[in-house]
């Protein structure tokens, strides 16, 4: 099913679009979907720049360099939308959580946290680690001692935002036994980043297939996306209002790393590229920052994720 207008493929489909103005440079699409009517304003390519809440009013920039441009067209259709979309019935309040515990609260999570119990279950003993890497062969636990390597120096990056007013968390749990590596909230949206860890490995990068050193395919691109997904639903469940989650892909340890996209939908970065995310800007209020902090941050927002 085609994606609804405006949106990237985070979408699932199910559209009903209503109205479309074209005005300068971009285009206002009206839709609707799972209970959510919307205005967006989209460049000629069809990237959504912003969106406008039919219902509350609220605007969400998405691309902020068009940011003045976009909160015109959307004010100049919103009243006329708002008028003809009045609910007819007042929406469900937000869940509610528990008071925040220690226990419940994610942010005392470093990076890596999640991999820690795995390490430790199937590291083998410093001999028989030194014997495999003579003998050239993976010594039992390597690939989590890896990935949790790899955790913490994408974290450590990460970390680096918060004096830009970026809200971070690491290793946050899921149901079925897997957690999210790290989740970015800031002015600029909110972003789910999974990390790869391929040391002296050279890594290229399509419109939807990863490979290392010319090896097959990697799903990471599909699942970065799904992983957004997942978060959007969860706090927009909690929260009330439209949470826009991209999908960020870091790698770290790479000898080269090569994106030839044309239509890439993950960010990738290497780890110490990450702080390309800091001057992002437009997309969240601080308010909304703190409160999508406050949500995500809740082992208990995650249970039914």
């Amino acid at each position: 099913m085609d994606p609804e207008p405006g949106c990237c493929d985070s979408c699932d489909g199910c559209v009903a679009v209503e109205e479309a103005w074209i005005v300068g440079e971009l285009k206002v699409v009206r839709w609707k979907r799972h209970g959510h009517d919307r205005l967006y304003a989209n460049l000629p390519d069809g990237t959504a720049a912003g969106w406008a809440d039919c219902k509350t009013g609220s605007i969400t920039i998405r691309l902020a360099e068009h940011r003045n441009a976009v909160m015109a067209v959307l004010r100049e259709h919103l009243s006329t939308a708002t008028d003809a979309s009045a609910p007819s019935e007042i929406p469900a309040p937000a869940p509610v959580l528990p008071p925040l515990t220690p226990d419940d609260d994610l942010a005392l999570n470093s990076p890596g946290t999640a991999l820690l119990p795995k390490v430790t279950e199937t590291s083998a003993g410093l001999m028989t680690r030194v014997l495999a890497r003579i003998q050239g062969r993976p010594a039992d636990g390597d690939s989590w001692r890896k990935g949790m390597t790899g955790e913490r120096r994408a974290g450590a990056e990460l970390d680096r935002l918060r004096r830009h007013g970026w809200r971070v968390l690491h290793s946050v749990p899921l149901p079925r036994h897997v957690d999210l590596d790290h989740l970015l909230m800031g002015p600029g949206g909110v972003f789910t980043v999974n990390t790869k860890n391929h040391p002296r490995k050279a890594v290229w990068v399509g419109d939807d297939a990863v490979r290392v050193d010319r090896g097959r395919p990697e799903p990471y691109l599909r699942k970065s996306r799904a992983e957004a997904k997942r978060v959007q639903r969860v706090l927009e469940h909690h929260c009330g209002f439209a949470v826009p989650v991209e999908p960020v892909l870091v790698f770290v340890g790479v000898t080269d790393l090569k994106v030839i996209a044309t239509q890439l939908t993950v960010r990738v970065y290497r780890a110490r590229e990450v702080s390309a995310l800091a001057p992002l800007r437009g997309v969240l209020t601080k308010d909304e920052v703190e409160r999508i902090y406050a949500i995500a941050r809740h082992r208990r927002a995650w249970s039914a994720a």
